[in-house]
């Protein structure tokens, strides 16, 4: 199916909002299954970043009655800690199966890690005539190299693609100085950016920000949808709020969160040691020795990658849940982190960019305070002025929890990435009695 910018895109689908009962219903009942390869760099067990939010994708659309082919590599984000497979193989999380395929792990310089993602790009292009036929194919990015494999399958086969931004690159690459803006290797990424966006059906992209930069590369509108990505944990209810408790942050530990900035900023703060405010930084990345260097005291403490209970026990002991971006770089992600935290109803401390898709989800959704990362000392006062305040942190941490369920659900995720895959597949069997 072409990709006309003239096709007509469902208002519930374009505004990323929770549909309504009555289009969840017509979705629920006029839906054919769907044969779906998703093709995913990362997947759980992966505990951060990625890998939760594809999964969510998955299962999401797996419990909607498709049947979903997941082509993954093997698990190593953000750190490898699932030790090492050399052939690929198959398993099944949740009624879906999915593809490992082999990679050699490396983050720690910029050739390593192109390194980790060309042999992940050449293992799924030789994996891809031997995978089984698909209604469409959803291609993540990143990884980005692994973007050209699924463009020569979807090709070959004349498979429909749905391209799935989580990064925009190579624009992340060029704003954490990875590459040069000025290399010919920037050149030719950003050639096969523009023919990938031009092969593909239909592009899901996770924020406003990302929609405006497709737009200004020429990307024609209707062929990109956004679809917030959904809180990947799974909440039995609002976290209580507390008349103290510790600042955390959660997830991957990069160059583009900042925190090692963040870090030497609050532990230098006078608010800090005069109201007694602790930072719990958890999770692991490339940039977390550089945050441990500037540790200072005992207010700060980082106890690495946490387990999912020992992560929900900080979540629920939480006073503010803390989302943070380098001013000098970019916007190429959204944190999943933000959805989580407003997904527990725990109010949230932004340290932002000014005009990013972070501040702007924050304010919309009166989840929070907002401070700008490019003045320095204003974390640590907004921290202790909303310590202050657990009266105003719970109406905020309830804010953010209805807009979390009015927008970042799982159910409503899958409802709308469903809507798009349906707009491009081809005609697909009805679903099978007991799946829907």
């Amino acid at each position: 199916m072409g990709s006309s910018a003239s096709l007509r895109i469902p208002q519930v689908r374009t505004l990323g909002a929770r549909p309504s009962p009555r289009a969840i219903l017509r979705s629920v009942t006029d839906r054919s299954q769907l044969r779906v390869q998703l093709w995913s760099y990362n997947y759980e067990p992966e505990p951060a970043g990625i890998g939760p939010v594809s999964a969510a994708g998955a299962k999401g659309l797996r419990e909607r009655g498709h049947q979903v082919d997941v082509v993954a590599a093997h698990p190593h984000y953000p750190a490898p800690a699932w030790g090492r497979r050399l052939r690929p193989y198959r398993e099944r999380r949740d009624g879906v199966h999915v593809y490992r395929l082999p990679i050699w792990v490396g983050r720690d310089t910029s050739v390593a890690r192109l390194r980790q993602e060309i042999l992940f790009a050449t293992t799924q292009a030789l994996a891809s005539p031997l995978l089984p036929a698909a209604d469409v194919i959803v291609a993540v990015s990143p990884s980005f190299p692994a973007l050209l494999p699924a463009v020569i399958s979807s090709t070959l086969r004349r498979t429909p693609l749905v391209l799935w931004i989580q990064d925009i690159l190579p624009d992340g690459a060029v704003s954490t100085g990875i590459i040069r803006e000025s290399s010919r290797a920037v050149g030719v990424a950003r050639a096969f950016e523009s023919a990938a966006y031009r092969r593909a059906d239909r592009i899901a992209v996770i924020s406003d920000t990302f929609r405006q930069n497709l737009l200004d590369k020429g990307v024609p509108p209707g062929k990109v949808a956004r679809i917030y990505n959904p809180a990947t944990r799974r909440v039995a209810g609002p976290v209580a709020i507390r008349s103290r408790g510790p600042l955390l942050t959660m997830g991957n530990i990069g160059h583009s969160q900042g925190i090692a900035e963040l870090v030497r900023e609050f532990e230098s703060a006078p608010e800090a040691a005069e109201e007694d405010l602790s930072f719990v930084i958890t999770g692991s990345g490339v940039a977390a020795e550089a945050v441990r260097a500037e540790i200072r005291s005992d207010r700060v403490s980082m106890p690495g990658l946490l387990p999912s209970e020992e992560l929900e026990h900080e979540l629920h002991r939480a006073a503010l849940g803390v989302v943070s971006q380098r001013a000098d770089v970019a916007e190429f992600n959204v944190p999943s982190k933000l959805m989580n935290f407003m997904a527990y109803g725990l109010p949230v401390l932004a340290r932002a960019r000014a005009g990013s898709e972070v501040e702007h989800l924050v304010e919309q959704s009166g989840g929070g305070w907002v401070v700008d990362a490019a003045r320095p000392g204003e974390f640590a006062r907004a921290a202790a002025d909303a310590l202050r305040d657990p009266r105003e942190r719970a109406k905020r941490g309830a804010a953010g929890r209805r807009f979390a369920e009015r927008h970042f659900s799982p159910e409503g995720h899958a409802a709308h990435l469903e809507q798009l895959l349906l707009e491009v597949a081809p005609s697909a069997a009805p679903p099978r009695e007991g799946t829907a």
